[in-house]
Order: C-alpha cells, then structure tokens, then sequence
C-alpha cells in the first residue's frame, strides 16, 4: 500500500510512482497497479526454478520505490490490510473496463476490495495427471496457511476478533454470485474437462445476466483461494496474506510449495485418500485457521492421516512443524524464518502482541510505522 509518512492515510499515486519506475528504472522484476490507486503489485514476470533468488530482489525494488515515493511524503506499507482505511471514504478505483465492471457488480468500496494486499503463488503442472495431483495437494495445505501467514488482525482502527480479517470478509465479497467464490476451499477435480465443467461453466453462467457483455467470464473471475490458470499451466494460490518484508513472504511461499510438494509426491498418503477429504472438513479448518492462525485446533483424523499425522487432535502450527520437519536444511534457506513464525507466532499475532492491548490510533499508527521500517530494511518484526 502506499501511505503517508506522517499520517498513514493511504495515497492513491500509484499511477505516479509507476510512471517514474517506467521512465527512471531498469528492473528484473514486474511491477503492476491493482484494482485501486493506492496499491501496485511486485512480481517476477518469469517463473523461477528456485525462489531464494527473489527476495533480495524484491527488497531492492521497494528500496527504490520508497526513494521515490519519499519525494511526496509517501511510502509503502506491509501486510495484508490498512489498519485503519475506510473504504467507504477513501477508495478510489483504477480506471478500466473490468474494474469498472467489478465495481458495478459487486461494489468494490469495501474491505475485500479496496483494502487488501495478498501473495499469489503460482505451482505448475503439465498435463491432467499432474493438474489432479497438484489440485489435490494444495486443497489441504490451502486451510493451514493462515497458521503462517495471517497479518490482519486490525482494520477499521479496531482488532477484528479474527487474525486473517482479510480472507474474513474476502469469502463473501461475491456473494451476490456464490459460485464465484465457492467455499474458498476447491472442489475435488481431476482433469481440465471436469474443471470447466464443475466450476468455470457455472460461475459463467451465474455473472451472466450481471455481465452480458462477458467482460468477466475469464478463468480469473474464480475467487476460490486457489484457480486454475490453464492459460500459464499453473494453480495460483490467493490465500497467503502479505507479510512485513520480501524475505518472510518468500519464505511462507517456500514452505507452501515443500508441503504442497510433499503432498504431490504422496509422501503420507495416496492420490485417492487425499482427494477424498471433504470440502466441509476443509472449509471448517480454514474458518478456525482465520480466526486462530497457528492456534486452531486440527481433530479430523483422516485430514491428519494424509498429512502424515498420527494424532487424532492437535493444532496448525504442530500440523506444519511436522510438515517441514525433515527437509534437507542445505536447501531450506527460509527454515530459520519459518521456525521464527512457528514459535512467535503469524505476523497478526506479533502484531496483537505489539499493541499490549492499546487499540488506540496513536498506537496502531506507531505499530505500524515499525512495520513500514522493516519492510524498508527487509527484516522481520518481533
């Protein structure tokens, strides 16, 4: 997000400050706007064989961004919503005709939209024998990860109640249109056929009267918190709240694509066992995995059977420690960081922990200060 760097308040210059990266600066990674003006998008255009190159990277970029942003009191922000934004008052869309679209259908002047800021991982695959097995994996790693990676305990100037307020409200932005959204949690598939007909076809065929000129009708219409993009041969993962630097998010997209591999691999249990667990017992985990991150309690015994658990209850935090346990540490460079958020705490906790229970604006305003400084010298907050 790019705020103030006296008042937080959020900016909407980020046309501004893509315009003078374009112009001012040779880069190695992409940069984007978003569906409003005070938020831009860091990406590395190319897929990479292995990620340890990008955090620096990406540290380098936000270093020069904010040295430009720094010439109109500006910076960018961290995690995965404005603490204290209200979307009612402040959006200010980016022009186009599929934001404009979205806008007319849902409204987008409202946490879900204008407020949030998540991390997309893309795994690929190669054809429909592999597209079920990665699908299968990542629908159970998809409801742990806000026991890494939640960052939203805060918005509307109060704690929430919930450490991943973000994907609180962003499970039902669609609600007009349910099929868009799903249960966030994907249905079971297995081939690209069954997918177009299972959940493309009827997400089109749902928007149509609100969409007739099929502005929308895209395999990225789908907002569950992982899509196909058969037009890249990718699963995008949308869960992953943004974290306080480069180096943590690259860190929770590591450890994401170990477990998911681990799962495709079926290191714990077969194709058939995993496909088998049901959306229901997935979708309860991820809405206690939003409220309690690390702390939500994990008893569904053949979900932990197929994640190599051999207990009948325990929770999400023990669930990735197990996960991650026996890597081979030569490779793992963002071990150190992972076992940081398994004892400290997701980020939302740490950021809770911070506040000492003062909820006051002059409070989340220095809290969040601090997390702007380390995202400006790429560390992690504790």
């Amino acid at each position: 997000m790019i705020v103030d760097r006296d008042s937080l308040a959020v900016r909407p210059i980020a046309a501004e400050l893509l315009d003078t990266l374009a112009r001012t600066h040779a880069r190695d990674v992409g940069w984007s706007n978003e569906l409003v003006r005070h938020v831009v998008e860091i990406k590395n255009p190319q897929p990479v064989s292995d990620l340890a190159s990008l955090p620096a990277c990406f540290h380098d970029e936000i270093v020069a961004a904010n040295a430009m942003l720094a010439a109109q009191n500006a910076r960018l922000m961290p995690t995965a919503m404005h603490p204290f934004m209200n979307p009612r008052r402040e959006t200010t869309l980016w022009d186009g005709e599929i934001y404009r679209t979205y806008d007319r259908i849902y409204g987008c002047n409202g946490h879900g939209w204008s407020n949030l800021q998540s991390m997309h991982v893309n795994l690929p695959f190669a054809d429909d024998a592999q597209f079920a097995r990665l699908h299968a994996a990542i629908r159970l790693v998809l409801p742990l990860l806000p026991a890494l990676a939640a960052s939203s305990p805060i918005a509307d100037g109060v704690a929430s109640g919930v450490l991943d307020f973000r994907l609180d409200v962003y499970r039902s932005i669609c609600s007009i249109t349910p099929s868009v959204a799903g249960y966030v949690i994907p249905e079971t598939v297995e081939t690209r056929a069954e997918y177009d007909a299972k959940i493309l076809r009827p997400m089109y065929a749902e928007i149509a009267p609100f969409d007739p000129e099929r502005v929308l009708q895209f395999e990225w219409l789908n907002s569950r918190g992982a899509i196909a993009r058969f037009d890249r041969s990718a699963i995008e993962i949308r869960v992953i709240d943004v974290q306080e630097s480069p180096h943590v998010d690259l860190a929770i997209a590591a450890a994401t694509a170990a477990a998911v591999k681990s799962l495709y691999d079926e290191r714990y249990a077969p194709l058939d066992e995993q496909q088998a667990i049901g959306i229901d017992v997935l979708h309860d985990l991820l809405l206690a995995s939003i409220r309690d991150g690390d702390r939500a309690v994990v008893d569904d015994v053949d979900y932990l059977h197929a994640l190599g658990m051999p207990q009948s209850r325990c929770v999400a935090g023990e669930v990735w420690a197990s996960l991650l346990h026996d890597l081979d540490p030569a490779q793992a460079w963002w071990q150190p960081t992972i076992d940081a958020i398994l004892r400290e705490g997701p980020l939302a906790r740490r950021i809770l922990r911070e506040m000492g229970g003062d909820t006051s604006r002059e409070r989340i305003a220095e809290v969040y200060r601090a997390l702007c400084q380390c995202l400006e010298d790429g560390r992690m907050f504790a």
